[in-house]
């Protein structure tokens, strides 16, 4: 008597065997259709430039970051925001710093700059006022290409 696991065994022999039957190619005189054309990929969104992290503070280091970060800050300071980017390409960078009161705000300053980034970047915005800062709640608003990438709140006591 034949056992069931030999019948298995040869049964998949069988079967793996015909499947490495080759197939006869086309005759010459056949036309071979030309590959289809591939569309390329739209590039990554990985390579765009994101906004990474923002922090404000009174001083800047040589490396264009902030020395000491703060939220706080006294009425003659200048407020510096400073944004870190990821990503290559070219950007444009905005900052609208608000002033708060209750539910109304008002604009105190907005800035630009068109960045060329190849990696890893600091970038840095500031506000100033002479004459002293109210004292009350602000806001720095950051955008890239003019989509929303982060705000900090801050105030000036």
């Amino acid at each position: 008597m034949v056992k069931p696991q030999v019948i298995l065994v040869l049964t998949v022999l069988i079967l793996g065997l015909a499947g490495c039957k080759k197939e006869s190619p086309p005759p010459a005189s056949a036309p071979v259709p030309a590959p289809a054309p591939q569309a390329q990929a739209p590039s990554p969104t990985t390579d765009a430039v994101n906004v990474a992290n923002i922090t404000l503070g009174k001083a800047l280091g040589p490396d264009k970051k902030v020395t000491a970060t703060t939220e706080t800050f006294d009425k003659g300071d200048t407020i510096y925001a400073v944004v870190e980017t990821t990503g290559s390409g070219k950007a444009t960078l905005k900052a609208k710093w608000t002033y708060l009161k209750g539910d109304k705000t008002a604009v105190v300053s907005e800035d630009s700059q068109t960045i060329s980034a190849n990696g890893p970047a600091t970038n840095e915005f500031h506000v100033s006022k002479p004459d002293g800062w109210p004292v009350g709640d602000y806001q720095v608003d950051i955008t890239v290409n003019d989509k929303s990438a982060g705000t900090k709140k801050f105030v000036v006591k």
